[in-house]
């Protein structure tokens, strides 16, 4: 067994898919962050389990040939980059690996492997950011937490999100500090800014701010949406969200909108898109175009076919596939989203879609018919039992799982497994370059049919 604060020299033989080296010592795994798979180095021992450690690299003896710097200041400290040590290539390969141990290890599934669809955009692909704000030295900052905690690392600019977020961050910040506006801290529940969330239209540009609040600030930020509306003309919504909770939630349930209109626009598989501050919308969509595509060639789709989209949110899955099937059907257990899914329904003139906010059980026993499809596109923690059974219950020919976690769509794919359902294909996609995030889809077949 190794022992802590001793250094050891070895060489890293994999990845683990949070993204960690793999080597062995003594003959124990263990785990060091920000190494590549051939590097030898000099590991220093931080903490011994009963079955494995952690390690921290001293020295790098012999560099990986996957080895790259893809830079940014402050990614070994905010830790939502486990990659940008290494090249795209050699990402790329190591979550293909992960979407195939999920299902062959925790599923102990044999579904054909599709070859993995890189991205085009490694960089500045993000719609979206949420910067938790927090007072530093008096002042206020936002960017990101620190692993494990809710210490904000300072960091106005991300090479993953779009370069203008940084600069109509610094506009907002400035104006918080120069209006004296106080910050919202967790421990004692004071305070008023809690974060700032912006989002991006991908093709249109179309910007929404959204200020996260503890009560409504509306006329003392009268002054900074004017400010916003002058210097970028692409900012199309500016949106107070209240949120009074001692909670880690990001946003609340109510928004004001300050300037502009209530939703932004983008365009996504060539429908058209309404964006509002509390619906779901994919954050690469150049990415998740081509894992849509995927889904699409998955469900080999019919005229007469009727398809189910699950966690629909603003409705962009069944929306894709409209053209291909006789019906759609939308489910989703938020309001608004609902609400976002039929205007983008009707705003594309789109007539065989239905969108449904509730239980998708109670929703299937309403109708008058059965889906032939069904879409699935779960929250990380995957489907609950329930869902599943609802699913399984209504007897769809297919069941196209799209997941951010190839772990929990591997434990749900074995469910389904066991219950008359075979599990054919995977694809995993790549829709969060330099992070641990891997998308995957997977067709999942009745048996027999």
């Amino acid at each position: 067994m190794p022992e802590k604060n001793k250094i050891y020299t070895a060489e890293i033989t994999g990845l683990t898919s949070e993204g960690s080296g793999i080597c062995r010592i003594e003959n124990m795994a263990v785990f060091v962050p920000r190494t590549a798979v051939g590097d030898i180095a000099e590991i220093k021992i931080v903490k011994v389990l009963s079955n494995y450690a952690y390690g921290i690299v001293n020295k790098i003896i012999e560099s990986s040939p996957d080895r790259e710097n893809r830079p940014c200041d402050v990614y070994e400290k905010c830790g939502g980059c486990v990659f940008r040590h290494i090249s795209y290539y050699a990402e790329c390969r190591a979550k293909e690996k992960i979407v195939k141990d999920a299902f062959e290890r925790i599923g102990g599934l044999s579904p054909v492997f599709d070859e993995f669809i890189p991205a085009d955009f490694p960089e500045h692909y993000r719609n979206k950011a949420q910067f938790p704000v927090a007072s530093i030295d008096g002042k206020a900052v936002c960017g990101f937490y620190a692993p494990r905690s809710h210490r904000v690392i300072p960091a106005d600019e991300c090479p993953l999100q779009p370069e203008i977020f940084s600069d109509i961050l610094h506009v907002i910040l400035d104006y918080i500090n120069s209006a004296d506006i106080s910050v919202y801290d967790e421990k004692s529940g004071t305070g008023i800014i809690r974060h700032i969330y912006l989002r991006k239209g991908f093709y249109s540009g179309e910007i929404m701010v959204c200020i996260v609040a503890r009560k409504d600030i509306s006329r003392r930020l009268a002054s900074l949406c004017r400010i916003l509306s002058e210097k970028f003309s692409d900012i199309k919504s500016i949106v107070l969200n209240i949120n009074p909770e001692r909670t880690n939630v990001i946003l609340g349930q109510k928004c004001l909108t300050l300037y502009g209109s209530e939703t932004v626009s983008d365009t996504m598989c060539g429908n058209k898109i309404e964006i509002s501050p509390l619906s779901f919308y994919q954050i690469n969509i150049p990415q998740a175009e081509k894992l849509y595509r995927k889904a699409l060639e998955y469900a080999s789709p019919s005229p007469d076919y009727t398809l189910a989209d699950l966690y629909c949110g603003a409705g962009t899955i069944g929306l894709s596939m409209a053209e291909y099937f006789k019906n759609i059907i939308g489910i989703e257990i938020i309001p608004e989203a609902v609400e976002n899914a039929k205007r983008n329904s009707a705003v594309n003139g789109i007539e065989n879609a239905r969108f449904f906010c509730g239980d998708a059980g109670e929703i299937f026993k309403n109708l008058s018919y059965q889906p032939d499809i069904v879409v699935v596109d779960p929250p990380r923690k995957g489907c609950s039992a329930e869902t599943l059974d609802v699913i399984i219950n209504t007897s769809p020919k297919k069941i196209i799982m799209i997941s951010c976690n190839p772990a929990t769509a591997a434990r749900d794919s074995k469910y389904l497994a066991q219950r008359g359902y075979s599990v054919e294909r995977a694809c995993g996609c790549d829709l969060f370059p330099a992070t641990k995030h891997v998308e995957c889809v997977v067709l999942i077949s009745k048996e027999g049919y």
